[in-house]
Order: C-alpha cells, then structure tokens, then sequence
C-alpha cells in the first residue's frame, strides 16, 4: 500500500523526513510543556520543545553520521544514548523539597524526561512508538492528575512546628494536637526563637479526615493563649 511505503520512505533520512521528526518534536514537546506552564512550573512549553528538539537531533546526528558520511562501524545511537542520563540534571532542577512531607516538581521532572525519549523516538523515525507514549503521557498529565488529586487528599500529612510560652504548657499542646490534628511523631525540642522559657514542639499532621490548609491550622493554633506561634515545619 502506498501508506507502508510512504512511511519508509519517512524513516530513511531525507529533507522530508527531518522535516516530519523536527515538526512532531516541536508538537509533542509543545503540548506537554505548555501544560506544565499552566500549573506554573519552571520548565514549560519552551523547555520541553527544546528537550525534544536536542534528543531528536543527537538521534539524526547519528544516522547522518553512518548514512551520508559513510561511518560504518559507528553506532547511531551511541550519541542519543548520553541523553537518558544527561536529560537528569535538568530534571533535577525542577524538584523542590518545600517540607519534609512536601516535594514538588517530580511530575515536571518525569515529563522533561518522557520528552526526551518521544524526541529520541521520533529522531530515529520510530513515530508509532513515540506517538502512542506522547498521547499516553499527554493524558497522564492533563486528566489524571484530577484522580490523583481525589486520592491524595486522603492522605495528606505535612510537619508543624509550634512553640509554646512555657513547658508547663507542653501536655496540654501535644493532647490538642492529637485530639484536633491526628497529630503524630511529635517531639520536643528547643525553641527556634532562641527566647528564654520557650519550648517547640514538631509534630506530624495526619490531615486524613479534614483538608485544612497548612496556614490556617497555624492560624487556630496562634490563637491559644500558650501559644507563641506555628509554622508548617521545614
């Protein structure tokens, strides 16, 4: 059929098909930076086009290489095979560890990395395989997040840190916290204020059964009358 045989023609290294693999690396990258522009991550739409552009070209590089100058012995994809662990420092600076039960930016780092194998594919002139993973990654980002969003907020916990005036008061924090919060792990310490009198506690908050904010729980624990302030702990 003439499809079968455009497509191989499509996967030969040509002026056409450098043209396809470019077009779809921009495409692919586009879409999925763009969504994580939407979330407000740091590595959007132009980060992911050119994560795809880079891994599509070491790819060709290769091919061009043994193809056009007569390389023979080379591997084509020995080049291409540095980018899997390279593209790591990059997704790396995505990852923010904002508490101790809070890491953000493991989703962005994942789809950097995702975007450099659909380029590597497309570069290679694999399109199937790097169509069908840019549609599955594509869906994974933009409807399945909802899901995870759901479930996650069941599990929810993060630290606090309060500092109370005196340790006479500590009993009565730590039952308070248990009783209200589901707190749990906690543990006196030394007052990050440095005043003379003070005593921190850290504890885990199980937020399981309610979905109060980190900020407000602070808010409600400022307004007892031992304590001197709260803080989500980091």
């Amino acid at each position: 059929m003439w499809f079968w045989e455009v497509l191989e023609y499509l996967r030969e290294l040509n002026l056409a098909s450098i043209a396809l693999r470019v077009f779809l690396a921009i495409l692919a990258g586009g879409l999925i930076g763009i969504e994580r522009g939407k979330q407000g991550r740091a590595a959007g739409m132009r980060t992911h086009i050119l994560v795809c552009l880079g891994a599509a070209l070491t790819v060709m590089i290769g091919f061009y290489a043994r193809e056009i100058l007569g390389y023979e012995n080379s591997d084509p994809m020995r080049v291409s095979a540095q980018v899997i662990s390279g593209i790591g420092f990059l997704g790396v600076g995505t990852i923010l560890v904002k508490g101790r039960f809070q890491i953000t930016g493991l989703t962005t780092a994942a789809c950097v990395w995702t975007t450099a194998t659909i380029g590597l594919a497309l570069g290679s002139g694999f399109y199937e395989g790097a169509l069908v993973v840019f549609a599955a990654a594509f869906l994974t980002v933009t409807l399945l997040h909802k899901l995870e969003y759901k479930l996650g907020k069941q599990q929810r916990r993060f630290g606090m840190y309060v500092e109370i005036k005196s340790d006479a008061n500590i009993r009565l924090a730590i039952k308070h916290l248990e009783s209200t919060y589901g707190a749990s792990g906690i543990q006196v310490t030394s007052p990050r204020s440095g005043t003379n009198g003070n005593v921190g506690i850290e504890a885990n908050i199980n937020n399981a059964k309610n979905t109060t904010p980190p900020t407000k729980i602070s808010k409600e624990l400022e307004n007892l009358d031992y304590v001197v302030f709260a803080i989500e702990s980091v």
